[in-house]
Formats: structure tokens, C-alpha cells, sequence
């Protein structure tokens, strides 16, 4: 699938998931249909080392779907990572079996979690519970992050989503991002192997190696598709409003106008936050390029580099995280009383936004940022920056 192929798909599954976006958000179900789409569209086929074309094609989805967006951004960004550890031919067998089956992949790998890879003979037994496991529910694949029995490090290991041993209670019940299936997973005494482990983090060498310094490229990955996913939702708030103010929208008496859409207030409104989305689009698809020439930088990556690139996404993380939260709530303001209805279905933007907001503190990111300007001083190598 081309660049070109994937984003025209993207904005057909975009206009597909459109359609009835509202009533599939309020049922709550487990989202097999919605991964089915995406499986008949080609585009869980996509090349996942295409960081600029995989991030547009998240952001696509979603402004229509943040849930499915949120998924196949995530999707991408796992097959992304395989390829980092130390097991090629397993990475490069997951993105062959993705190609020619269209496998949804997903993973548990909090750093909070408390799931344990014990040792035997020939194999070992992965057990415990993970929260916040966005996809496994509904995963082909799952990448499982387990800190071994017999040392202080952490594996990764994929196994296959209907293994024996793995449950998914019904737990996700929450504001908004309701179609992630991003409730708990349970596992108990999941059999793998050794060709099963994908490799380990962090490696057995300091923060200076260059494993290291690549391998620690992951956290910004997942917080530049956040980042990406942010913006998407402000699009999608923005540009339904739009439509609701232009169709349905009535002038406030006060104002002496016969349509909404001369009201002065309403147009510089509308005005203010199209231009902060157009510099949180800038600086995302900023943060994407950063973490993509970080990337093709291999094991040649410094940790200046790394450093740098890890302010880049700070940087768009902040911007999108304000701008989602404003943005989605400013419309109403701008849409009329009539728009706060359950049918409009508004709501929910400002439900995924505050709720993939709250993923981690974007405080943090600012602090990192702030640090840096006056001290000079990079940002620590956390799992979230």
C-alpha cells in the first residue's frame, strides 16, 4: 500500500466510521466490527516504518473515531517498535503475518503493571494483570512487558490474543475513548517460549549505549501518536461544529442578526481556534519528523539527539493537550444550547479529549520544557518521555 493508497483509504474508513459514530460510542461494545473495517480497508497492512504517513492516517481516524484511531495508531506503533529489540526474525514474521492475514496487534505494558514471566524447563509461564490494555481485547497479537522471575529486567513477549490463560474482564466503562477496549487483561499461566520473546528492556547496558539511546525511542512514539490523536479530535470537534453552527444554529436575540454564522462573536470564535489548530498540526507533524529522523538514525543515536527529539514532542504534546480540551469545550459556545443535546453527539470529543488528556500529566511535558530552558538540562528517559 502507497502513501497515497493509505491516506485515501483513511479518510473512506474516516467517512465510513462517521456514519453511526455516535450510536456505536453510546452501545459500548467491544469494537471486532470497527477492527474488521480497518482489516477490509488494508490499512493494519501499512507500512509501519512510515511514521509521517502512519501518523496522518491515525489523525484521520481520529477526527472521525478517536477510539479507532487511538487503536490502529497504537497498532502501528507496535509492529514500529518490534523491530527494535533482539529478536529480527520474530519482528520481521509479525509484520509478514500482519500483511498477508490483516492482524490487529495491541499490547499490556504499563510499567505499572505487575504481570511476572516465570522460568521452566524449556519455556516459561507469563501471569498477572495489566491495566489500561488498550486493544488486547479485541488483538490478534498482544506484546506482553513482564518482568522476569529470575532477574531484575523486563521481557516482551507476543502470544497470541485467544491464548489459553488470558481473560479480559468487562471493566472499560469510562467518560470517553469508550470504543479502545482499553479495560484490564488477566493472565494466568500463558505459555511461551524463548523464540516468543521479542527482547529485553531496558538492555544490559547503561543510558549511554546505543541500544539503549534506540530503544528508548518508544516512549516518544507512543507520545507523539497521542499527540497526533489529540489534534485529530480537535479536527473532528471543530469541523462538526462547524457544520452545526452553518445548519442548525440559531442567532442570540441581542445580537440583531438573522444567522448564526454573522455573529461577530461566533466568527472570531471559529476564527481563534482554527488558528491554534493549524500550530498544533504544525508542531505534531513537527514532533512525527523529529521521532522519524531520531529513527533512521539507528544505533547511531546520541543522547543529545535523543534529547532533542524528546523536547520536540514535549513541545506539540503540550500545545495539543490545551488546545483538545479548550477546543472541545469552547464549542458549545460557539454551537448554541440546542447543541448540548445527546443526539448531537458534540459531547463526545470533549469526553476523549479529557480522558486521553489524563493519560499522563502533561505538566510533566511542561516541566521538561521549562527545565530545559533554564537549565540546559535534557529530559530524564522515563516511559513517558
Amino acid at each position: 500500500m502507497t502513501p497515497a493508497d493509505a491516506v485515501a483509504a483513511a479518510r473512506a474508513v474516516a467517512g465510513r466510521l462517521h456514519e453511526d459514530v455516535v450510536a456505536r460510542e453510546r452501545a459500548n461494545r467491544p469494537p471486532r466490527a470497527e477492527i474488521q473495517l480497518l482489516r477490509g480497508s488494508g490499512l493494519l497492512a501499512a507500512d509501519p516504518d512510515d511514521l509521517e504517513t502512519t501518523h496522518l492516517v491515525t489523525r484521520i481516524i481520529a477526527a472521525s473515531d478517536a477510539s479507532i484511531g487511538h487503536l490502529l495508531g497504537y497498532h502501528y506503533t507496535h509492529l514500529w517498535r518490534a523491530r527494535l529489540y533482539d529478536n529480527a526474525d520474530l519482528a520481521r514474521r509479525l509484520r509478514q503475518d500482519v500483511r498477508a492475514e490483516g492482524l490487529f496487534v495491541a499490547s499490556v505494558s504499563n510499567p505499572r503493571d505487575t504481570i511476572v514471566a516465570t522460568t521452566t524447563a524449556d519455556t516459561f509461564t507469563v501471569s498477572g494483570r495489566g491495566a489500561f490494555a488498550t486493544g488486547c481485547a479485541v488483538a490478534d497479537r498482544i506484546l506482553v512487558g513482564a518482568i522476569r522471575d529470575d532477574q531484575e529486567s523486563r521481557i516482551v513477549v507476543v502470544v497470541p490474543g485467544d491464548a489459553d490463560g488470558l481473560s479480559h474482564p468487562p471493566d472499560w466503562d469510562n467518560l470517553g475513548q469508550r470504543l479502545t477496549a482499553s479495560g484490564s487483561i488477566v493472565l494466568r499461566d500463558v505459555t511461551a517460549g524463548p523464540a516468543d520473546v521479542l527482547g529485553t528492556f531496558p538492555p544490559g547496558e547503561d543510558e549511554t549505549s546505543p541500544r539503549w539511546q534506540q530503544l528508548s525511542l518508544v516512549s516518544l512514539a507512543f507520545q507523539t501518536v497521542l499527540t497526533q490523536i489529540l489534534v485529530g479530535i480537535t479536527e473532528g470537534a471543530l469541523d462538526e461544529a462547524a457544520r452545526y453552527t452553518r445548519e442548525q444554529s440559531r442567532p442570540w436575540p441581542a445580537s440583531g442578526l438573522a444567522r448564526a454564522v454573522d455573529d461577530p462573536h461566533v466568527l472570531a470564535g471559529y476564527g481563534e481556534l482554527a488558528a491554534s489548530l493549524h500550530a498544533a498540526r504544525l508542531l505534531a507533524d513537527d514532533a512525527t519528523r523529529a521521532l522519524a529522523k531520531a529513527d533512521r538514525r539507528g544505533l547511531d543515536l546520541t543522547p543529545a539527539e535523543r534529547g532533542r527529539t524528546a523536547l520536540t514532542v514535549s513541545a506539540a504534546k503540550v500545545v495539543a493537550t490545551r488546545l483538545a480540551v479548550e477546543a472541545t469545550s469552547r464549542i458549545f459556545e460557539l454551537t448554541g444550547g440546542r447543541a448540548t443535546t445527546r443526539s448531537s453527539g458534540l459531547d463526545r470529543f470533549w469526553r476523549d479529549a479529557r480522558t486521553l488528556t489524563v493519560h499522563d500529566p502533561v505538566a510533566y511535558k511542561a516541566r521538561e520544557l521549562g527545565t530545559h530552558l533554564l537549565t540546559g538540562n535534557p529530559p530524564p528517559t522515563t516511559a513517558y518521555s
